[in-house]
């Protein structure tokens, strides 16, 4: 059953074989279905050019991933790729906020990362995303380390702690900078295994020493001592 045009299938073709003028014309054509989706997941705290470009980069999936022989029109099987791109956004990046500047460096290197890793066959550099985006490398290596470092927020702090590194952010005072949050975030990473706990637990589940050393299995004097190491090596990392 032929159910796309002969040049729909021929400009998908294209694309598939790194037509970037056909990715870009498909990308265009499509964009009324991409904003259909989007208009779904408006009210979950993402502005709309964001959701957007995130909506574009599962549009180029379904580009790169479409075939005839599935027998579906091309929106069909691209809407779920779409929709899948968008939770997965608003799931990893609403738990921080973050400033406008870095939020739309980040959009940009998501699409261009997506698009040229389809052209390239393999996964682009900073230079590489830099010359796509018209940014500096500076620029676009810091954009992807925040990215890398937002990435891993929900993990659990510890076996012992049911905490999150998001909780720890989300805790602090709401006009702490975004570089202050991560900052913080990394610096309790690099403590042991029980002077991190320790620090969540007193800190951020706000338990006495006492209890803390019941749950640790250790004594008030050995909480207090550790306490006060952790405390001193994150005062002198955050400097």
């Amino acid at each position: 059953m032929k159910w796309e045009t002969e040049n729909t299938l021929l400009l998908i073709k294209k694309a598939q074989q790194k037509d970037t003028k056909a990715l870009d014309y498909l990308v265009k054509e499509n964009a009324p279905l991409v904003k259909s989706i989007i208009k779904h997941y408006l009210n979950r705290g993402s502005d709309y050019e964001d959701l957007f470009q995130v909506g574009n980069i599962g549009l180029i999936k379904a580009i790169f991933g479409f075939s005839s022989d599935y027998d579906v029109r091309f929106s069909t099987y691209a809407v779920p790729l779409i929709s899948g791109e968008v939770k997965r956004y608003i799931r990893d990046n609403n738990s921080v906020k973050m400033p406008r500047s870095l939020k739309e460096m980040q959009q940009k290197i998501r699409y261009a990362r997506q698009k040229l890793s389809l052209q390239l066959n393999a996964e682009p550099g900073a230079i590489d995303i830099a010359k796509e985006i018209d940014a500096s490398v500076e620029d676009v290596l810091f954009a992807l380390e925040s990215m890398q470092s937002l990435k891993s927020l929900d993990e659990p702090v510890g076996d012992e702690v049911s905490l999150t590194y998001k909780d720890v952010i989300e805790d602090k005072p709401p006009k702490m900078r975004i570089e202050d949050k991560l900052a913080l975030y990394q610096c309790i990473n690099q403590l042991d295994e029980r002077e991190k706990k320790i620090i969540l637990l007193r800190y951020f589940k706000d338990l006495t020493q006492t209890k803390t050393a019941d749950i640790m299995g250790v004594s008030q004097v050995q909480i207090s001592r550790i306490e006060s190491r952790a405390i001193d090596k994150l005062k002198r990392k955050l400097g």
